[in-house]
């Protein structure tokens, strides 16, 4: 670039919006170690690889890469409508659950509209809200931990356009108890939207946690919002959907980014859901290997929220970075949130090993 374009680039007007829009943090990746064998935790990732079944339909649906998919992705939608019950007509898919989100904000806000989320929550969110001009709402977690719907309730105003429900939570764990939602949702005005998040639903066992479909089939201001990322391990090829009322269905595929979902993306997720019975052996291996670690630590002294993802959080306020450090100088990289806590997915037996030794060292320094 000469010195007149960064010049001219410097007076190019940009949405003043932009300046609210925070920086989306990844996970960091593991650094290669030469003493001993690093091991990345910082992103909620399926450590496991692709299934053969899956990987080879992926293989397939490469040799067609030179043609545009469907837009209309018609035939993962088919298959959802037909593995979830409802209509194909009430199923919107997208770019992974945050391709989806951003659908969802921008059918819903006008600039100055409001947004109510508890915090911490996922990071996303106050990036997709800045993004389409709207004001986030922050309304803090209790001191388990988990939403203060309550506190939500009382935060709704006549600007409020959209309520996210993460459930569970990342990155604290806890799932929200489906009575709870039911008398929030009492409280809700009808023209809110009430999204319920549940990228990690597939890992929950929380009997009494709340089940998206059924507050769906009872309520028409509520959309529920899912992934292939996590649980089916397609987190690479981006590929998520939404399921709600038919008209908020239509408005989320009309603002979806035409052909946003490649064809070997739906193949992928349909070959995934061909074989959900091998997937459930895994997530059912990484729940145990959760509830592993939680005990350690519970062990050692930690008080751990009740996790029903596949991470756990670690609530260590102004010791998060040192033991993010602590954690990183051992070979393992965990997610830190400055002043808040660590988040540590459950990976490979081995880096969970690591983290309980970790987590042992640090608390008996």
């Amino acid at each position: 670039m000469t010195v007149e374009q960064e010049r001219a680039s410097d007076t190019v007007a940009l949405r003043r919006a932009l300046d609210a829009v925070p920086a989306y943090r990844p996970g960091k990746p593991a650094a290669a170690r030469a003493d001993v064998t690093s091991y990345k935790v910082s992103s909620n990732e399926n450590p496991y690889p692709p299934l053969p079944s899956v990987l080879k339909v992926v293989q397939e649906a490469a040799t067609q890469m030179n043609r545009y998919p469907d837009m209309a992705v018609t035939a993962l939608t088919d298959r959802l409508a037909q593995e979830l019950n409802v209509s194909a007509d009430q199923i919107a898919t997208g770019t992974g659950s945050v391709g989806v989100l951003a659908q969802l904000l921008q059918i819903t806000c006008d600039p100055g509209d409001e947004v109510v989320y508890a915090w911490r929550s996922f990071e996303a969110y106050p990036i997709v809200v800045a993004l389409a001009g709207a004001v986030s709402v922050q309304v803090p977690l209790d001191a388990d931990a988990r939403h203060d719907l309550p506190a939500m309730a009382d935060a709704i105003t006549d600007r409020t356009r959209l309520v996210l429900v993460c459930t569970p939570n990342n990155p604290t764990g806890p799932a929200v108890g489906a009575a709870e939602l039911e008398e929030f949702l009492a409280r809700v005005p009808r023209d809110v939207l009430v999204v319920v998040d549940e990228a990690y639903l597939e890992f929950g066992r929380d009997e009494s946690a709340v089940r998206g479909l059924d507050v769906l089939a009872r309520h028409s201001n509520v959309a529920v919002l899912r992934t292939f990322s996590k649980a089916y391990g397609l987190a690479g090829l981006r590929v998520g959907y939404a399921v709600a009322q038919p008209r908020v269905a239509e408005a989320l595929r009309k603002a979806a980014t035409p052909f946003g979902v490649s064809d070997i993306a739906q193949r992928a997720a349909i070959a995934s859901l061909d074989v959900r019975h091998e997937l459930q052996e895994r997530v059912d291996d990484l729940v145990a290997e959760r509830d592993r670690v939680v005990a350690a630590l519970a062990e050692q002294g930690w008080t751990i929220p009740d996790s029903q993802a596949n991470f756990v959080w670690l609530p260590l306020g102004e010791d998060t970075l040192d033991f993010a450090a602590a954690a990183d100088e051992a070979g393992l990289t965990v997610r830190p949130f400055a002043g808040d806590g660590v988040r540590a997915t459950i990976a490979e037996r081995a880096a969970n090993d690591r983290l309980i030794e970790v987590a042992a060292a640090f608390r008996n320094r």
